[in-house]
């Protein structure tokens, strides 16, 4: 990139909703650039499961993005689901106790109220769904509706499919405002692209690239653990984990939690999380986050005590204090629109969030009401001092 470039739309960060981001604002007829400072799906996309959940969601603003989301993961699944490992696997949340099965079943009775579909499954029944599940639990709820895909083999194939200039590689430095105020591009080390929209798709780095517009928005890295088994026959069917998972998720605490999450892969290797410390951006492993990954799996699925831990792997989820992303325009500055802070659940909710961002793009009304999602909805800090300079796409 040795001259200045023009386009419609620059869309900062090149994983996985970066990549949904481009490839529906081709779509509605823009031209677009993607720029990363890595590769694709080099930030947490690439250190993502992959999943596609509506069954961690409480009724609300996320779950109807979930739900729109995963109608467009199926579209996109007929068209390539087998080039991004598309797999609807569905989801088993499961109980260790009868008081824990009776708060499940609430939960899952407003999400049915919301349009999820959630099946009750008795004790007697969870071992015809996961034969290998440890016995003695109370019951569970089975989400048909839980899918996955191979989260870097997607980012890539939609940024390819978009059609969408890419430039890795290149570091956005500065976000270009006219005399008035509005964007007219991003300078990056490599040189200055012109365009009347940025799209702020950095994911983890999502403050910092607001903060080169002049704008505050408080996203903070929550560091989390895969551990990644030895290639193993289908021994685990569907997504499984235990209920405590969703109050994990949202936590507002910094320290350590973990609950068990087990899903096995269409490559072999089982997949065991998941794991959530609000650290920095500190990428030192932590024995006690692997140890208790490792113990929760296997009171789940006792045969995993025979199984090799072959690697582990560490990502930083782009938290928001409200467990909701930024999704649409910046009216603090015109022609800035932002697309991050999905937390661990950016893959699922990355082809809604591109759909939603396209719409405003083209001057329609967007599918979901976006007052939510407003990127200007907390109150200014003054500072991202927890967050690492550069840009990238975590989600």
């Amino acid at each position: 990139m040795s001259k200045r470039l023009t386009c419609d739309v620059v869309v900062v960060g090149a994983g996985m909703v970066g990549a949904a981001c481009a490839l529906y604002a081709a779509r509605a007829g823009f031209d677009v650039i993607v720029v990363d400072r890595g590769p694709v799906a080099g930030g947490t996309t690439g250190a993502g499961e992959g999943n596609l959940l509506v069954s961690d969601k409480e009724p609300g603003p996320e779950l109807e993005l979930a739900l729109l989301s995963g109608r467009l993961w199926a579209e996109l699944a007929r068209e390539v689901g087998d080039a991004i490992e598309y797999e609807l696997k569905g989801g088993v949340v499961v109980a260790s106790t009868p008081e824990g099965l009776a708060a499940l079943e609430r939960f899952a009775t407003g999400q049915r109220a919301a349009g999820v579909e959630a099946v009750r499954v008795d004790a007697g029944r969870l071992r015809e769904l996961e034969p290998h599940l440890a016995s003695g639990l109370a019951g569970g709820v089975l989400y048909p509706q839980d899918a996955q895909v191979m989260p870097t083999l997607a980012a890539a194939h939609l940024v390819r499919a978009s059609g969408a200039r890419l430039f890795t590689g290149a570091t956005v430095t500065e976000v270009l405002r006219a005399a008035g105020g509005a964007v007219r591009g991003v300078r990056t080390d490599r040189g200055e692209i012109h365009a009347p929209y940025v799209v702020n798709a950095a994911g983890t780095w999502g403050g910092e690239l607001a903060a080169l517009a002049g704008v505050d928005l408080p996203v903070l890295p929550r560091r989390g653990f895969v551990l990644v088994t030895e290639p193993l026959p289908r021994l685990v069917r569907h997504k499984v984990y235990a209920a405590d998972y969703v109050a994990d998720v949202a936590s507002d605490s910094a320290a350590l939690q973990t609950s068990p999450v087990v899903e096995g892969t269409a490559a072999g290797p089982v997949l065991i999380g998941a794991t959530r410390e609000r650290v920095g951006f500190d990428r030192s492993l932590s024995l006690p986050a692997l140890r208790a990954l490792a113990a929760g799996a296997t009171r789940l699925f006792p045969f995993l005590e025979r199984v090799r831990a072959m690697r582990t792997y560490l990502g930083f989820r782009p938290y928001m204090p409200d467990h909701l992303p930024a999704i649409g325009p910046d009216p603090r500055v015109p022609g800035l629109f932002h697309a991050c802070g999905h937390e661990g659940a950016g893959i699922g909710l990355s082809t809604g969030t591109g759909q939603l961002i396209a719409q405003v793009l083209a001057g329609h009304a967007p599918e979901l009401d976006l007052a939510r999602f407003r990127p200007d909805r907390f109150p200014a800090s003054g500072s991202s001092s927890d967050a690492s300079s550069g840009c990238e796409e975590a989600s």
